[in-house]
């Protein structure tokens, strides 16, 4: 765990600022409802296996399917699927991490024909490397538990969190998202995954969406004999009342589950009893969950804040507008209805953190996002609860050193968030 300047604190706070601003904008316009913030690779060249030498980023490369394309499992566009594999060694060399990316949703025809020309549509536009980093890591000192694992990142390009069956011909856009959540795992039991002795399915945004409502299905691909738990990261999306008064992810959502056909992929166990958009929250699903899993998540998520609770739509007036983008422009009442917030979100995680298998780690930050970035999954100063770092947290569960099950007070108590302002 190396001690980062001041100065680089600040950089990287400013990059955040920067791409928190520039997808803002983007959702403003129905482009993009859900992200991550991702550093990008750095430096040039690729480590294949091992431990990269210290200090050089781990660049890892694109690996397409191309016999995707004949079980029509492809992008909006038709392109074919992708993911990024950096393979295991020693001791974690039949470990597996699987990590789904996100990205946000397409909820309508015209945002999924934009989305159709990014890498969140098209493989056409994805990067031939990325770096890996937190959760991905390689390093010991920067993953302490996982860096010798097989980490994969799985690229997203369906537009609604690897689920939908359907096809636009007006469009030419492909629904096939289930399809694609298909094909990769089928591709990486061919990779050596069939044999894995423990896996772990991960996901943040719109990927930590997509490992709840994967997690079964994932658990069903291995032996009773794997170890196999999930770890959703800033996914756990509220059916919550806007400042309007309205339902604004609710309806957003509506759009996505009937574009996309979803309904066919979600839990059983969930729409045999409820509609198809209300088994699109996790809420609704991780009662019913068997596998063990990890909820990460801030109780002030700072997405949820800026296009579920106060959208523009729901404060034609504005008066949102300093609040949702930092925190600290908040007035009482502002934070009296986020303190509602996030006392709902604990109120629905009440049934799920019964189960002593089941692990939560729900901090007081305004974030999004905490275990693919280094910072904040663990380094000196990363946030912690009952000095517990995440990445600390998140082992504890996974090998069952310990029960995890922690929720921090409310605001502000919490002095080592990374607060996204």
């Amino acid at each position: 765990r190396k001690e980062g300047s001041e100065q680089e604190h600040k950089r990287m706070k400013a990059i955040r600022v920067l791409l928190l601003c520039l997808l803002g904008l983007l959702t403003a316009t129905g482009v993009v409802a859900g992200y991550q913030l991702r550093k990008r690779p750095g430096g040039s060249g690729t480590v294949k296996s091992g431990v990269a030498p210290s200090g050089a980023p781990l660049l890892v490369n694109l690996t397409l399917i191309p016999s995707a394309a004949a079980k029509g499992a492809v992008c909006l566009d038709g392109t074919v699927p992708g993911y990024h594999l950096h393979p295991g060694f020693g001791s974690g060399a039949d470990s597996w991490l699987v990590n789904l990316e996100g990205g946000g949703w397409c909820n309508n025809a015209a945002t999924c024909r934009f989305s159709k020309n990014t890498m969140r549509g098209s493989s056409n536009y994805m990067e031939k490397q990325i770096q890996f980093f937190g959760i991905s890591s390689n390093k010991p000192e920067e993953n302490p538990d996982f860096y010798n694992w097989n980490r994969v990142i799985v690229r997203y390009c369906d537009g609604a969190s690897f689920t939908g069956e359907g096809y636009d011909a007006k469009n030419n856009l492909y629904f096939r998202g289930q399809r694609i959540w298909s094909v990769v795992m089928e591709d990486l039991m061919s990779k050596g995954m069939r044999s894995a002795k423990q896996a772990l399915l991960s996901g943040c945004s719109a990927g930590g969406l997509s490992s709840i409502l994967h997690c079964d299905e994932f658990r069903a691909l291995f032996p009773q004999s794997t170890k196999v738990k999930c770890l959703s990261d800033g996914g756990f999306f509220l059916d919550a009342v806007d400042v309007g008064g309205g339902r604004s992810l609710r309806s957003f959502y509506e759009g996505v589950v009937n574009l996309h056909g979803v309904a066919n992929s979600l839990p059983k166990s969930c729409t045999s009893r409820m509609d198809a958009t209300s088994c699109f929250f996790p809420q609704n699903i991780v009662p019913d969950i068997t596998t063990p899993t990890f909820l990460l998540n801030a109780a002030y998520d700072v997405w949820q804040i800026e296009k579920s609770l106060a959208p523009g739509k729901a404060d034609p007036a504005g008066s949102w507008n300093g609040c949702k983008l930092n925190h600290t422009k908040c007035d009482s009442k502002q934070i009296q209805f986020l303190q509602g917030f996030r006392n709902e979100m604990i109120n629905a995680l009440r049934g799920f953190s019964t189960s002593s298998k089941n692990g939560l780690f729900i901090n007081s930050c305004f974030a999004h996002c905490q275990s693919y970035n280094q910072d904040t999954w663990y380094a000196d100063d990363s946030p912690t609860i009952g000095k517990k770092v995440i990445a600390t947290s998140v082992g504890d569960w996974y090998f069952e050193r310990s029960q995890e099950k922690a929720i921090d007070c409310a605001y502000p108590c919490d002095k080592t968030c990374h607060h996204l302002i």
